[in-house]
């Protein structure tokens, strides 16, 4: 399925409208009524490829949901809510199944998450990865550290080092060019810069961050040479998290020596 809002519009609307929970019925039927603004059950079919005799049925599941009301004539009319209106009906509905979620997630979480996490986990598409370094920028208490290519360096995670510094929290950057040196200072004037390890952009590295030197990420953009950095596919990266975990040990070793040797004599 795609996500393209170019998309011819009744596919698109009928698309997210299943994403929503409605049948395909259900949706073809409400998108049906959107364009013909009020109609009988053969109008409705006429135009949206469902038979006839389960119009009836896609209807009384939309007039449960609230977005279609019905006209006690004969024959019965019906009539879709406006797109403002639906809209708003389905973010509502949105948030109140996010809230319940958060809160049945909260309450299967341990009470306390394990510090120590055996192994290396992997995490793919910048999207989901980008999550994964938020999250990780949400849990520092004293330093953050992370290098990366410009392209990936995205406003959610300015906005984290934004907070983090607020917090007190250390932060230093490194492989960022020229280029977006004035981006990071307008948006973390706290943040310290140092020089990368090598030229970012001759490689196919994406980030190194290591926070409170017990959790540390690494990627790599692995489309090839011709990849976009924001492709979502285009990045998969391990993390780890503990003291004694194998990556933290080795990433916090480079950090150090890079750190070290960075600082004035």
């Amino acid at each position: 399925m795609s996500d393209d809002p170019t998309t011819e519009p009744r596919d698109a609307a009928i698309e997210q409208l299943e994403r929503f929970g409605l049948s395909a019925y259900a949706a073809r039927t409400f998108v049906a009524l959107a364009s013909l603004g009020s109609g009988t059950a053969k109008d409705v079919s006429e135009v949206s490829e469902v038979p006839r005799t389960r119009v009836y049925d896609a209807i009384d599941e939309l007039h449960e949901r609230g977005i279609v009301d019905v006209q006690q004539s004969s024959p019965k009319r019906f009539w879709a809510i406006s797109a403002e209106t639906a809209s708003r009906t389905f973010e509502h509905e949105l948030r109140n199944r996010t809230a319940i979620l958060r809160t049945a997630l909260n309450e299967l979480e341990p009470v306390e998450r394990q510090e120590e996490q055996g192994g290396v986990w992997t995490v793919g598409g910048q999207a989901a990865i980008t999550t994964r370094v938020v999250e990780f920028f949400e849990s520092a208490e004293e330093e953050i550290v992370y290098m990366t290519v410009e392209d990936l360096l995205t406003e959610d995670l300015l906005d984290g080092l934004s907070e983090a510094a607020a917090r007190d929290v250390s932060i230093r950057l490194g492989g960022i060019s020229e280029d977006v040196q004035d981006r990071v200072e307008d948006a973390v004037p706290e943040a310290e810069t140092f020089d990368s390890l090598w030229v970012w952009s001759d490689t196919p590295a994406g980030r190194l961050m290591m926070v409170d030197g017990r959790k540390t990420l690494v990627s790599a953009l692995v489309n090839g040479e011709d990849a976009s950095p924001t492709d979502p596919r285009s990045e998969t990266a391990i993390w780890g998290e503990g003291a004694t975990n194998s990556l933290v040990v080795v990433l916090k070793a480079i950090f150090t020596w890079r750190l070290d040797a960075a600082e004035p004599n």
